[in-house]
């Protein structure tokens, strides 16, 4: 059978070129790709490179890490797999043998090859991929294969409310309402957050955030803190996610969480963010959240009970030949596009 891979030529251009066609490892099971998942970090790499640029300038740069399709192949010692099987898969493969991977903790292993980043920069932009089966799960019946690519940004939001440990009564804020803004909302209503405020400077973003259960949405064009404080009160929020990945609702954070609240960091935060220490001398926790662990299966069942909503974010799908006009309009259109997914024909 052909295969084909889509790779980042240089920064700004997409190319698709001949690959071949892959083989299982005796552990591994072999996918046919149906659906990718445009990332904020491929969105990245594809204006700037990766985040961490590879030592070998002539290492081929694959894109795109949220994917899902249908089993084409097994292993030999492939034991809960078979053809035909709909899945998709977690695109880290940690070492298992760290001091991180052995505490459960493997989404921090020091040794994790996750797809489209070192130290192989894999990219679910293909035909066809082979992937160990520890880090396969099966699709329900009701669930699409397009809502099984998105798996993957939705397990970020579920264990960043998980890790927070939102509980029913607490107050949140969620500073960004890009994807992984919006999974976090739709994770701290599974964990049974009725109050969350989400903020934005994208008014399509924020009428999202109402429909996916905001109880209020607020436009970060003004003075972010007063509007929130003037709605959960003075004391502030209990937990303040910060999912834009910018200095400057991080730097907010400090005057939006109450005493004993917590600060969690789920964007990609570039360069230095100042933090006065005195505001929140008052025993608030701040913690960076990073990917996921063993949160694959919870976020499974959320999505096929209907109690979390990924088709809704949707707003653009592309095709597999178009996907340099994909990358192109993910940069130049992020005022209309929510989230994006690529269909591999």
């Amino acid at each position: 059978m052909k295969n084909t891979k889509a790779i980042l030529k240089v920064p700004g251009t997409m190319e698709i070129r001949d690959a071949e066609y892959p083989t299982p490892k005796d552990d591994e099971v072999l996918i046919k790709v149906e659906y990718v998942g445009i990332c904020g970090s491929d969105i990245h790499g594809f204006e700037s490179g990766p985040f961490i640029p590879p030592k070998d300038p002539n290492q081929e740069i694959g894109l795109g890490h949220e994917c899902a399709g249908t089993v084409v192949e097994v292993g030999p010692k492939v034991k809960n797999f078979k053809k035909g099987d709909r899945v998709c898969i977690e695109p880290g493969v940690p070492c298992g043998k760290c001091r991180f991977c052995l505490e459960g903790k493997y989404n921090i292993c020091p040794n994790v090859d996750f797809m489209a980043t070192q130290p192989n920069y894999r990219g679910a932009l293909t035909n066809y991929l082979c992937h160990p089966e520890s880090f396969v799960y099966h699709l329900p019946d009701n669930m699409s294969i397009m809502e099984g690519a998105l798996v993957e940004p939705a397990s970020v939001g579920i264990h960043a409310a998980m890790t927070a440990n939102v509980k029913p009564g607490h107050k949140v804020a969620i500073l960004g309402a890009g994807c992984i803004g919006l999974m976090t909302l739709q994770g701290c209503k599974i964990m049974g957050c009725n109050d969350i405020i989400v903020v934005d400077v994208i008014d399509k973003r924020l009428d999202m955030a109402k429909k996916l259960g905001a109880s209020q949405t607020i436009n970060g064009k003004g003075d972010t803190v007063s509007k929130i404080k003037e709605i959960f009160g003075e004391l502030g929020a209990d937990v303040v996610f910060e999912t834009a990945g910018s200095p400057i609702t991080a730097k907010q954070t400090q005057d939006i969480v109450m005493r004993g609240g917590k600060i969690m960091i789920v964007g990609t935060i570039p360069g230095e963010t100042p933090i006065n220490f005195l505001k929140i001398n008052r025993e608030v926790t701040i913690q960076t959240v990073f990917r996921y662990a063993n949160r694959y299966p919870v976020t499974i069942s959320a999505i096929s009970s209907g109690r979390f909503d990924v088709t809704s974010m949707v707003t653009h799908q592309f095709e597999y030949k178009d996907v340099q006009k994909a990358f192109e309009d993910s940069v130049n259109c992020k005022n209309e596009i929510i989230k994006s997914v690529i269909k591999i024909d």
